[in-house]
């Protein structure tokens, strides 16, 4: 199965940008589907970046939070040719993760 995530992270000088991009429906539990029923929570509740076995970043979310998630963010001390780890869990216990090269 393809991933998820969609990440790009971009060294210049002593900060990495990084941009990404998760599919994922992100369901509140509000909404309705067509024949008038609840359709039932699904939503990521973490996401975590690594960088050389570090956390560099852990978001906490919830059913407020939009489908197919965009996150951006800048940290320092990454260097061109280094990995970056994505991770998601979501309320259901899935998960995904990928991996990056900073580049």
């Amino acid at each position: 199965m393809p991933s998820t995530i969609r990440v790009r992270a971009t060294a210049s000088g002593d900060q990495t940008d990084v941009q990404s991009l998760i599919q994922h429906p992100m369901d509140s539990g509000y909404v309705k589907d067509a024949k008038g029923e609840l359709i039932p929570p699904h939503y990521i509740e973490t996401v975590t970046f690594e960088h050389g076995g570090k956390v560099v970043l852990t978001a906490f979310w919830g059913p407020a939070v939009s489908k197919d998630p965009y996150l951006k963010f800048k940290f320092a001390g990454a260097k061109k040719g280094d990995e970056l780890k994505v991770t998601w869990t979501d309320n259901l216990g899935k998960t995904d993760s990928s991996v990056a090269k900073i580049g």
